[in-house]
């Protein structure tokens, strides 16, 4: 009887390990083009496929300040209340990147996101970088906090809507615990 080597065994080895990574990028790519597909309906002025990847308990955190979007947002109707005036002040973003860790049940991603704000006239009235931040639970967001190269320029946008009329439709940080 001959001793089996350890080729076959490294070999399965490899191969699982490949399979593996092969399985994450597809599912890495698979959330990235559905958060696009969200954040594409959002541009549009429908926050409603973005709010559907929230859990009913999930908490949205967003940098304090006397601002419309301010504080811990706990609860899909906090979170629809901070989407619906991300949409009102015609705050447009795009994804730059994905990263995801974790199990597909318990994943965490960090996700590139840039916003800007333009006049139809296109006037640049606010422009920002930043990370989300994200923690979900089987598929549906329970985490997310927000943060932002330079939470100056929020304030400052806050400011030009008020000048423009454009007020909150709750006071800032209504809604947030």
């Amino acid at each position: 009887m001959t001793r089996p080597t350890a080729a076959p065994l490294a070999a399965a080895a490899g191969a699982g390990a490949a399979a593996a990574l092969a399985g994450r990028a597809l599912l890495v790519r698979a959330v990235t083009a559905k958060l696009r597909r969200d954040l594409r309906a959002l541009n549009a002025g429908d926050y409603g496929p973005l709010l559907d990847g929230y859990a009913d308990h999930a908490v949205l955190t967003f940098n304090d300040g006397p601002h419309r979007w301010a504080g811990v947002h706990s609860g899909k109707p906090a979170i629809e209340r901070f989407l619906a005036e991300f949409v009102a002040a015609g705050i447009q973003g795009e994804i730059l990147d994905v990263w995801m860790a974790g199990a597909p049940w318990a994943a965490r991603l960090a996700i590139r996101f840039d916003d800007r704000a333009t006049t139809p006239e296109g006037e640049r009235l606010y422009a920002n970088r930043t990370v989300l931040v994200v923690r979900t639970r089987w598929g549906r967001i329970v985490q997310h906090d927000d943060f932002y190269e330079d939470t100056g320029r929020i304030l400052e946008f806050e400011q030009v809507l008020v000048e423009r009329g454009r007020t909150p439709a709750t006071p800032a940080g209504a809604g947030a615990r």
